[in-house]
């Protein structure tokens, strides 16, 4: 399915763009050493309840994981990358966090994800990585304009990740959304320009570039969820939803 928002339905997308880049940025605050990450899905669950969002993840069982999700959020640490489910384990400093969320607001959903170090000690080969996945996510909301293609998002992308010197896995990446979180069209971090589904005004798509420090394969975890590096090295993603407009590409998982 892809779905088409007329401009009042992206007004109405709006909200839910704000509460998820505003609920990411509060846990990045939030999250320190010690932090264990139950604690950050119990802290979600609260601001999800507050706002009077709805979760995308605790009921969500596609074919690829072990559903339900049980969850409100993904945390993938050092070497996890993807759909990280919570469990007990405590931060320490250094690692490497990625935090994905996605609610409905009014309606309407929203997706993003963000990377960062937790504590005081950053490995520069860490904020190299999470630096390009960044890089690699403007690069591909630029080439989102209207008369492109979602090839041209996907190479603008690969562009980025590949001259940072990082294999580009092809077997997830960014996709649509609105009234529900997977929609079509799928957005690979790397493509050929010109390619794909023609982009136009009322599109709501969810750019997600994401690297792994060494490698491009990756394995499953024990919990049927979280997807780890192959070779056990160290990982990044971030994210975005944006709305295509008649002036360009707008974000709107910025923080309020």
């Amino acid at each position: 399915m892809i779905e088409v928002l007329s401009p009042r339905q992206v007004d109405a997308a709006r909200p839910a763009g704000a509460f998820v880049g505003s609920t990411l940025a509060e846990l990045q605050r939030r999250a320190e050493p010690g932090t264990n990450l139950l604690e950050i899905n119990d802290w979600t669950v609260e601001l999800i309840a507050r706002r009077g969002a709805v979760s995308c993840y605790v009921d969500y069982a596609p074919s690829f994981g072990r559903g339900p999700f049980g969850k409100v959020i993904c945390t993938s640490v050092n070497d996890a990358v993807l759909h990280g489910l919570p469990y007990d384990y405590v931060l320490r400093d250094g690692d490497l966090l990625t935090l994905d969320f996605a609610v409905g607001v009014d309606g309407w959903v929203a997706d993003a994800a963000i990377s960062f170090v937790v504590g005081d000690t950053v490995d520069p080969a860490d904020q190299r990585m999470i630096d390009a996945t960044r890089d690699a996510l403007a690069a591909g909301i630029t080439a989102a304009g209207t008369g492109s293609k979602t090839g041209d998002i996907s190479y603008a992308i690969g562009q980025v990740l590949t001259g940072a010197g990082y294999k580009v896995s092809t077997e997830f990446g960014g996709h649509g959304v609105g009234s529900t979180m997977h929609q079509d069209p799928h957005i690979s971090n790397n493509g050929m320009p010109g390619r794909g589904f023609p982009l136009k005004p009322g599109l709501l798509l969810a750019i997600e570039p994401w690297v792994m420090a060494d490698t491009d394969r990756l394995k499953v975890d024990d919990d049927g969820w979280t997807l780890r590096s192959a070779t056990g090295c160290r990982t990044a993603h971030t994210e975005h939803t944006i709305a295509l407009t008649a002036s360009g590409p707008e974000i709107l998982t910025l923080p309020e």
